[in-house]
């Protein structure tokens, strides 16, 4: 049967998407990052910045513009909401080396980010350690509130928690055509975001590695022109 789309809970006043986490009121930003009115936050995972180069060391050849394309939607996405605290969920960088290999523009692109503001940068797979030149908080994960910000969501489930790692995508069939979208993934306890990053590649939803966080009914809330667009993860289709 075909896949139809709801639009996500959304405040009239601004036409935002939200959810509620472990009672924290969250806005569900279209181009796949996380807004807490509450702290001011805003939350981005994945940014995988430096992936190109990290493929042209090794032989594959990809167009050197990743990071810069990135960090100008983050740039973007800073403008909009001005927060008091820019969160990113692990993985900013691609490899161990990654900072190193950023150019000119690209560093003060983070400087600017950084500039009045608190950044916190939590560890992830790719990164473990913090990155030089860097500034702001690294952690392994932070406690904020009733909400617990970490990279990899944790075997045992937790309310409460945000997460990224596993770059959620939505497969479904809409009017005849396959459509293949960047989603948040939760149940209402925890939430795992989409990369953000321009090189960052997609996990079904309907994969066991990240069905399997849930264990039981979860919403997709793809990500749209405008809005998100929640689907129940049963009327996905996992890839072919």
């Amino acid at each position: 049967m075909p896949a139809t789309m709801t639009a996500s809970p959304a405040d009239e006043r601004t036409g935002e998407s939200e959810i509620e986490l472990a009672g924290a009121r969250l806005v569900l930003d279209p181009a796949g990052a996380l807004w807490w009115p509450a702290e001011r936050a805003l939350i981005v995972a994945d940014l995988h910045l430096e992936k190109g180069s990290a493929f042209a060391a090794r032989g594959v050849p990809l167009p050197p513009y990743d990071s810069r394309a990135t960090l100008a939607l983050l740039e973007r996405l800073v403008a909009r909401w001005a927060p008091r605290t820019l969160i990113a969920l692990g993985d900013s960088f691609h490899d161990r080396g990654g900072a190193g290999r950023l150019g000119d523009e690209e560093r003060a692109s983070l400087a600017a980010l950084a500039r009045g503001r608190e950044m916190v940068w939590i560890a992830g797979n790719h990164d473990p350690e913090p990155m030089p030149g860097l500034a702001g908080l690294h952690a392994g994960e932070l406690k904020l509130g009733p909400l617990t910000l970490r990279h990899e969501p944790a075997a045992l489930a937790e309310d409460g928690e945000v997460a990224g790692h596993f770059h959620p995508v939505a497969r479904l069939v809409l009017r005849g055509r396959s459509l293949r979208r960047r989603c948040f993934a939760t149940d209402g306890a925890r939430l795992v975001l989409p990369a953000l990053g321009a090189y960052a590649g997609g996990l079904n939803i309907r994969d066991a590695a990240l069905a399997g966080l849930f264990g039981g009914a979860f919403d997709a809330h793809l990500v749209g022109a405008a809005r998100t667009y929640r689907i129940a993860h049963h009327a996905c289709l996992p890839d072919r």
